[in-house]
């Protein structure tokens, strides 16, 4: 009994990994473009 729930909790875990490689990102990060260089660079 307790090798058929950790069967189940091992296809589950794979089969969430599997989905999340595959669902849209939610990464909300500000857009930010390019950044200019500001000051004098390093000898």
């Amino acid at each position: 009994m307790k090798f058929l729930q950790w069967l189940q909790d091992m296809v589950q875990s794979l089969w969430n990994d599997v989905a999340a490689l595959f669902r849209p990102t939610d990464d909300d990060y500000p857009k930010t473009g390019v950044q200019p260089f500001e000051g004098e660079p390093r000898d």
